[in-house]
């Protein structure tokens, strides 16, 4: 399969996977990168849904982060063949970024997140780079924390209807020194889901400190026979 959609997470947007998308085209693939607002998780499926709507399918649909949870929806979508995980939420039915955050195991890292302003939530500016892009240079990093996208409670507390890895076939990418989602929140994820697991030694934004191994296990999951 040829088709690559790629769904950024929350405080970022589709820029990110600019490296990612540049190893997949030179293999061949045709990548399309979702914009989605990050205002509500419902708006954010449907603007994945969109794209996919154009393409001739099948589809390798891959989502980061918060991304994880736009996937699991909109991967219903009939011409949606694979999923992939990227240092992302993988919810159940009825489960929410805030659901899953909702516990932390002792030791783990919390996202530096400030009360929610009209609605929308952010990253504390000066832990940004530890939290998010500590793998980054750090004139990266600092520029991601200035031009973090503000996250939406919508998108923050959506709930997911049916799974899409319940019915079709999945891969997960844990960012081991993760400090947005814990390393063992995102194990036991993919472990609930069935995923294929591997692991890279980086920070949440793993499509940007990590784009060839990234697009190592999306051409994994592309080249699987149907």
């Amino acid at each position: 399969m040829r088709d690559v959609v790629l769904v950024h997470g929350a405080f970022v947007d589709g820029s990110g996977w600019e490296a990612v998308y540049r190893i997949l085209k030179a293999e061949g693939y045709r990548v399309h990168v979702v914009q989605h607002p990050a205002v509500s998780l419902q708006a954010d499926v449907a603007a994945t849904r969109a794209v996919i709507d154009l393409l001739d399918g099948p589809v390798v649909l891959v989502g980061q982060g918060y991304g994880g949870v736009v996937i699991t929806e909109a991967g219903n979508h009939e011409k949606v063949a694979r999923l992939v995980y990227v240092a992302a939420f993988v919810p159940d039915s009825e489960e929410s970024v805030q659901a899953l955050c909702a516990h932390p195991l002792p030791g783990t890292p919390i996202p530096p997140m400030l009360a929610p302003v009209k609605g929308f939530l952010r990253l504390d500016h000066a832990r940004f780079p530890e939290a998010m892009a500590a793998g980054l240079a750090p004139e990266r990093a600092a520029f991601m924390a200035s031009s973090q996208r503000p996250f939406g409670m919508a998108a923050y507390t959506g709930m997911v209807g049916s799974p899409a890895w319940r019915s079709k076939p999945s891969w997960y990418l844990v960012a081991t020194g993760d400090r947005m989602i814990a390393p063992q929140l995102q194990r036991a994820m993919a472990r609930r889901a069935g995923a294929v697991v591997e692991e890279a030694a980086g920070c949440h934004v793993l499509q940007e400190s990590h784009p060839s191994i990234v697009a190592g296990l999306i051409g994994q999951a592309a080249h699987l026979p149907a």
